[in-house]
């Protein structure tokens, strides 16, 4: 018998050097060092007659097996090779522990590649790419009628993401998106849950998520909109899909259905934001454009980053539209950072005794006389206190000479 590197059998176990019958010692000394488990399988692949009917059809013949001394478990490979004259055999004793350790290492990591090639890096659920196999699968078992249970789709949306990246910064839009995903999983323990876009999740639910499917999309709708009302977290949309068999051919047609009820939603949500922007006072006479909106936000940044500091606000005259810095939205409960009509509304945090020297003031800059102009009053915060502000505000004009853009910068005092 010949070994391969250190020789497999420890040296308590006494494992005689020569005898008449190899196989049979071979099978009596067994329970000696090899496992329990495998004692079985090797007294039977260690019969005369399998070795030598294996080295007749194949040449060459191998049994793995483990052994067990002392408490310590190692792989080994026995293998048997038939000599050119055909009347001799040798049998080779190789330990492998270290071949079968870097094989389950590379076969851990492999699991592991796959794991990540399906998970969401940010939000550690699903992702685009495990969606896409989920979903054929469901589909091949639809077009099949082969689907044995019921199961919905919920499509999710974070309002405003865009938005919260370039004013807050993508940090800020990270955590929205992992807080989003944290209460989709959430809700949706039973079910799996999938990142599909910069903003967009989507969960296939079954199951006990199913029974309480609208108890449960109540749920995220309800947290949506608290923290809508405290600017506490992410805005969520959503909106859901039954699979009807009766009605659905395929994976897509439940999806596509729950897409547009999510667009719904988002379209309900962005006109609660307008109705809350404007109380009472009812449609908009002229809603901004797209390219002064863009005009307004490129202009509004410019400012943002020379201020060094303060509040930051301006508005589009021509559209009476504004926007100001969300640390004033938050320090003093204004309900958006844009708003049509904003001098309305922050006229009404002033306080009572110096509304009149600000409207004379804030008029003065409108008749021309001056371009720069600081004004310094009292204002109430959202916890009902009055703090002093200094407000350096300014007119741009048009190429007619027409007040163009309204702004300034807010210092507390």
């Amino acid at each position: 018998m010949l070994f391969f590197g250190n020789n497999p059998i420890p040296d308590g176990v006494k494992f005689p050097s020569s005898g008449s019958d190899f196989f049979d010692n071979a099978i009596r000394n067994a329970d000696l060092f090899i496992h329990p488990d495998d004692v079985k399988l090797m007294k039977k692949t260690y019969s005369r007659d399998v070795i030598l009917k294996n080295l007749e059809k194949e040449g060459h013949y191998t049994v793995p097996f483990r052994t067990l001394i002392d408490g310590v478990i190692e792989h080994m490979r026995c293998f048997f090779i038939m000599c050119d004259d055909r009347k001799h055999i040798v049998c080779c004793l190789e330990n492998i522990e270290n071949e079968i350790r870097k094989s389950e290492k590379k076969e851990r990591e492999l699991q592991s590649a796959r794991r990540m090639a399906r998970m969401d890096e940010l939000t550690g659920v699903r992702n685009r790419n495990a969606l896409k196999e989920y979903a054929a699968e469901l589909d091949g078992m639809i077009k099949s009628g082969k689907i044995e249970h019921s199961f919905a789709i919920v499509m999710c949306d974070i309002n405003d993401l865009k938005l919260i990246n370039d004013t807050r910064g993508h940090s800020f839009g990270d955590e929205a998106i992992q807080r989003t995903g944290r209460l989709i999983s959430d809700v949706y323990g039973h079910s799996p849950v999938f990142r599909v876009g910069g903003d967009e999740f989507v969960a296939i639910i079954k199951g006990r998520d199913y029974e309480h499917r609208d108890e449960l999309l109540s749920m995220i709708r309800k947290e949506s909109l608290e923290n809508k009302r405290l600017r506490s977290g992410p805005v969520i949309a959503c909106g859901m899909a039954l699979f009807d068999p009766a009605r659905d051919k395929d994976f897509d047609s439940v999806y596509n259905r729950a897409d547009s009820r999510m667009y719904e939603d988002k379209t309900s949500l962005k006109s609660e934001r307008i109705t809350d922007i404007y109380g009472n006072r009812g449609e908009l006479d002229k809603p901004i454009t797209d390219e002064r909106k863009w005009l307004l936000d490129s202009m509004y940044g410019a400012l943002l980053t020379v201020a060094g500091g303060g509040y930051v606000y301006l508005n589009d005259m021509k559209y009476d539209y504004s926007r100001w810095s969300l640390s004033l939205i938050d320090d003093f409960g204004i309900v958006s950072e844009y708003m049509y009509h904003a001098d309305r509304i922050w006229f009404g945090h002033i306080h009572p005794d110096d509304k009149a020297a600000y409207r004379e003031a804030v008029e003065a800059v409108f008749r021309g006389d001056g371009e720069v102009r600081q004004l310094r009053y009292r204002a109430r915060r959202q916890d009902g206190k009055y703090v002093w502000i200094t407000t350096r505000c300014f007119i741009l004009s048009d190429s007619d000479g027409k007040p163009d853009y309204f702004g300034g910068i807010m210092i507390l005092n």
